[in-house]
């Protein structure tokens, strides 16, 4: 089936679209968040991407979407006049890290191994034998970590844009799935649905998370091994699919999206990508290939968005009492890697936004403890401009350094090679 979209396609055609999906066999009905999906998605993948690495320049200024000259200044230098996108600029969104329900390690392995084909991390293997605990499941040079719930699954309140060479095989594992393969038996009477429109796959996970996988024009490039690659357990093949390209948070309906762009603009040095962005959504590059999206829920205004779990756990109590106390914050998580750790923690510093989450052991209090650790976190989006501070979105952050201390690669980062 052949369905030509006309690019960009208005929200009022959302209803008219969903009659052209092509369902594969189900009892279940799609979400309107996948309408985002379909009605974003340019035909050439090509366009998607967020800019060639020339586009890092502090040339390319008409890339950053700002109000006025003063806020543009503000953003892009500090005091010494340096340009800071290209200090604090990110260079990968490595992973999501989302709980899945505790016990169900099949339902896990049936989804993310065996029908989407992702590659089983090494550093995780054991646990992937033992059918218990943390779990990370490699797409090209990304990741889900996968940690159990307690004992719930999170559902991601957003969309995960993957990326394959084709959807052959993907089609081939959801008609075994229909067939009765044992191997997909965990993926009955969950939220698993598999539908197609022209050349996208729209994909519902066991607990409800979505999932839009298009097809790749050009797999060596969006694959991207000559530039970073996660680690592959010995005997197993890499992943079937090639990237996550882009990462869409909702946001609720009226939002300050101008003031998510000045955020990661000032903090990290991540630049707006006009040519993806719209009234109802902004994206911003995280590193050449690939996008964070903020996009107005599809359910409405009356959609209730939350992308934090808080609580204050006994469990996590063996902090210094001297030392700030934060909640422990059990929902989904985004790890990033910036070229310069200790500006973006000084610019977080200065915005107030630090966070330590007692839930994990690496804690960085300081920038030092930041840089030793190579990591900090932070979870309060708000507009730098903004001198009431109002929170406009929480998500939690874990930023990384791509080296360490003594300039050497950090460990866990997937890029061959790290700025200078």
């Amino acid at each position: 089936m052949t369905l030509p979209l006309p690019l960009p396609l208005p929200l009022t055609s959302f209803a008219a679209l969903s009659l052209a999906l092509l369902f594969l066999p189900t009892a279940k009905a799609f979400s309107p968040r996948y309408h985002v999906c379909i009605a974003s998605s340019p035909r050439s993948r090509a366009a998607r991407r967020p800019f060639p690495p020339e586009a890092n320049s502090s040339a390319n200024a008409d890339v950053v979407r700002v109000d006025d000259d003063t806020a543009a200044a503000a953003i892009a230098n500090d005091d010494d006049g340096k340009d800071n996108r290209r200090e604090c600029g990110v260079l990968v969104l490595d992973h999501l890290n989302i709980n899945h329900e505790r016990g169900r390690h099949d339902a896990l392995k049936a989804f993310y191994f065996d029908f989407l084909g992702c590659a089983i991390d090494p550093r995780k293997y054991e646990n992937y034998l033992a059918g218990e605990k943390t779990v990370w499941a490699n797409i090209g040079m990304h990741q889900f970590h996968l940690p159990e719930g307690k004992p719930d699954a999170q559902v991601f309140d957003g969309l995960i844009t993957l990326v394959y060479d084709d959807l052959e095989g993907l089609m081939d594992r959801h008609r075994a799935y229909l067939d009765g393969d044992e191997r997909f038996a965990p993926l009955k009477d969950s939220e698993f649905l598999v539908g197609v429109v022209d050349d996208m796959m729209l994909v519902t996970d066991p607990w409800g998370s979505q999932f839009c996988i298009l097809q790749s024009d050009d797999p060596i490039e969006d694959r991207a091994a000559h530039v970073g690659v996660q680690p592959i357990e010995e005997g197993y093949g890499p992943s079937a699919g090639l990237a996550m390209e882009d990462l869409t948070v909702y946001v609720p309906h009226g939002a300050n999206l101008e003031g998510i762009g000045r955020f990661y603009e000032r903090v990290l040095g991540a630049l707006v990508v006009e040519d993806l962005s719209s009234d109802q959504s902004i994206s911003v590059a995280m590193g050449e290939r690939q996008t964070l999206t903020f996009q107005y829920h599809p359910e409405g205004p009356s959609a209730e968005v939350m992308h934090y779990d808080f609580s204050y756990d006994q469990q996590d109590g063996d902090v210094d009492a001297s030392l700030p106390v934060y909640p422990s914050n059990h929902g989904p998580h985004i790890s990033l890697y910036v070229t310069d750790l200790s500006s973006a923690y000084k610019r977080a510093e200065e915005l107030g936004v630090l966070y330590v989450n007692p839930r994990f052991k690496r804690r960085a209090y300081t920038e030092e403890e930041a840089v030793d650790q190579c990591m900090f976190r932070i979870i309060d989006i708000y507009d730098p401009l903004d001198k009431e501070r109002d929170i406009i979105i929480s998500l939690e952050h874990e930023v990384r350094s791509a080296k360490t201390s003594d300039g050497k690669k950090y460990k866990s980062c997937p890029l061959l090679e790290i700025p200078v």
